[in-house]
């Protein structure tokens, strides 16, 4: 194995492996986001569905995705296990766990719809079913030997076939699961139940932002000619502008520079970028950062606005930016990066309407089959199972102690039983 080989191999496993890095950022930022008395069921209930997501993929999902089979499907090289030498590029190995990071990403982002309120038994269940016929599938459309790919689709590292597809999953589960108690008023009035920890949350998007380079800048399978690093470069412009926007434009809506939106601008930056980092100039990257954290703001009230109660913003994180994400490359894609990377060039340099229509086509497809077959998923779980949600009881003690028997917090808790136990003993004497 030559020098550069070597290289481009050893920098996708380090791209991996920050990928995967990644799942620590999910699990301050959706433990922070909700309540104290869910925090140790989100960080464990994270972990145990990166091992389902990762046995999975390597039974399946692999082979779905990059099998021979037809434009729909892969249908071969199921329970991989390819140890062969690279041969002027990437081992199989390599690539097989640099995808299989993406494939957690994406179950991690539709378990967003589950926040607060699913049985444990129904992440589990849902996490095989997801990993095996809703990601794959979708991943193959594009980067695959799919029919989307065939069309010249533009996702380089993930805004339709990761953030889009995890969304529309969590978009179902939060119709099926219905809002969280003390979500909405019988008047129709949004309550705030605010996250326990902004700390965490701004930590956990800093751990996100730090792994995206690996999501980004590791997409590029390789460093001899150093892409990586202007990758890397409009993903950092398009993560700041996204930050900057929400900030300002929560500030003139509210009068004041609410700190978890602004979190949500950088995540909605990143995502905006993630298809078209490779494609686009950096002043393109700053405006679709821009936008990006400017639609985030405006989604999350829209959901509200429509009932659906999204704990952790994923729907306006991963799905709205996501969708102008995908469409920003039918924008801005410039010749010379729509030639190297695949594709025509964009609107805005005189490729016309074709490439739009591409990206277009791939998010009403995608968002379309990962959203019905994720509603049929839970909708037959909830009739096999009787129920995939906690009891009413169960989820005002909260999931940490009704699922798993200890608070992720048990210091604080126990203050607060000995206080409550202490004044009834008080008032009884």
């Amino acid at each position: 194995m030559d020098a550069v080989v070597l290289m481009d191999n050893l920098w996708v496993i380090i791209a991996g492996i920050l990928v995967l890095l990644m799942q620590g950022g999910f699990i301050l930022l959706e433990a922070g986001s909700t309540r104290m008395k869910n925090a140790g069921h989100i960080a464990g209930k994270t972990i145990f569905t990166i091992g389902i997501a990762s046995l999975v993929f390597w039974a399946v999902g692999y082979g779905f995705i990059y099998g021979d089979g037809n434009k729909f499907i892969g249908l071969s090289s199921f329970f991989y296990g390819d140890a062969s030498p690279a041969d002027g590029g990437l081992t199989t190995s390599v690539d097989f766990f640099f995808q299989l990071a993406f494939a957690a990403i994406a179950l991690t982002i539709a378990f967003g719809g589950f926040a607060e309120r699913a049985k444990l038994s129904a992440y589990v269940i849902f996490a095989v079913l997801f990993s095996a016929l809703v990601y794959p599938v979708v991943a193959h459309w594009i980067w695959g030997a799919g029919w989307l790919k065939d069309l010249g689709k533009q996702d380089f590292a993930g805004s339709t076939v990761v953030h889009l597809t995890g969304a529309m999953a969590a978009l179902a589960a939060t119709i099926v699961l219905k809002p969280r108690l003390g979500k909405y008023g019988k008047d129709g009035t949004m309550n705030q139940l605010s996250g326990h920890n902004q700390v965490y949350t701004a930590l956990g998007v800093l751990i996100l932002w730090v792994g995206w380079f690996g999501f980004n800048a590791g997409s590029t399978f390789g460093v001899s000619d150093g892409f990586f690093g202007y990758v890397a470069l409009n993903t950092q412009l398009a993560a700041a502008a996204g930050a900057v926007a929400a900030m300002i434009v929560v500030r003139m809506m509210t009068g004041k520079a609410d700190v978890p939106t602004t979190l949500n601008g950088a995540l909605a930056g990143l995502v905006a970028i993630t298809a078209s980092c490779a494609f686009v100039a950096p002043w393109a990257a700053v405006v679709i950062g821009l936008v990006g954290g400017i639609i985030v703001y405006f989604s999350m009230k829209l959901f509200d606005k429509a009932k659906i109660d999204d704990p952790i913003f994923a729907l306006s994180v991963h799905g709205a930016a996501g969708v102008w994400g995908t469409l920003s490359t039918g924008f801005f894609a410039t010749p010379e990066l729509a030639e190297r990377n695949g594709g025509l060039a964009g609107l805005f340099y005189g490729g016309g309407f074709t490439q739009l229509g591409v990206q277009a086509i791939g998010i009403l497809s995608c968002a379309a089959y990962a959203f019905v077959i994720s509603y049929i998923i839970l909708k037959v779980m909830k009739q096999v199972m009787g129920t995939i949600r906690v009891t009413e009881e169960e989820e005002m003690i909260g999931l940490d102690m009704s699922e798993h028997g200890s608070y992720g917090y048990p210091e604080s808790f126990a203050e607060a039983q000995e206080s409550s136990s202490y004044k009834k003993s008080a008032s009884a004497r």
